[in-house]
């Protein structure tokens, strides 16, 4: 099974740098969508059906946190997981994403294993659960 996926952060370059890495991980990804904030994120996830979302904390306009916080406010929204991936790696922000309901966290920088595992393990994709050897070779940016 492939999952759509939505990206979430202010800088292109990192939310290009996710896919790319998303892809090189062997993860299966059907479409993917991004926004650069948490208020862009909104309109998509009312417009598509998205099955995770994978969102950086730091954020004009509207942060990591506050996304999840308006996630949870709409019956539909608040099903659909949210991976944190950020530079915000203190414990009481650890413990603030996880009291939000956020279902996993990864400090950047991150390796395609370390998605690949995360989001398996959110997502239950077992077919997808196997070793899959990533090169640097698949990660020319």
């Amino acid at each position: 099974m492939a999952f759509n996926i939505l990206v979430v952060d202010d800088s292109l370059p990192m939310r290009k740098v996710i896919k790319k890495t998303i892809k090189a991980s062997g993860f299966s990804m059907a479409q993917y969508e991004e926004a650069s904030d948490g208020a862009e994120a909104l309109k998509i996830l009312n417009e598509k059906w998205i099955d995770i979302v994978v969102t950086d904390y730091n954020m004009p306009n509207m942060n990591g946190l506050e996304l999840v916080s308006e996630m949870k406010k709409n019956d539909l929204l608040k099903t659909i997981p949210v991976l944190v991936i950020t530079t915000e790696g203190g414990k009481a922000r650890v413990a603030e994403f996880k009291e939000k309901g956020v279902s996993g966290y990864i400090k950047k920088p991150f390796t395609p294993e370390e998605i690949r595992l995360k989001l398996n393990e959110i997502l239950g994709d077992p077919g997808n659960d196997e070793g899959t050897e990533i090169s640097d070779d698949s990660l020319d940016f």
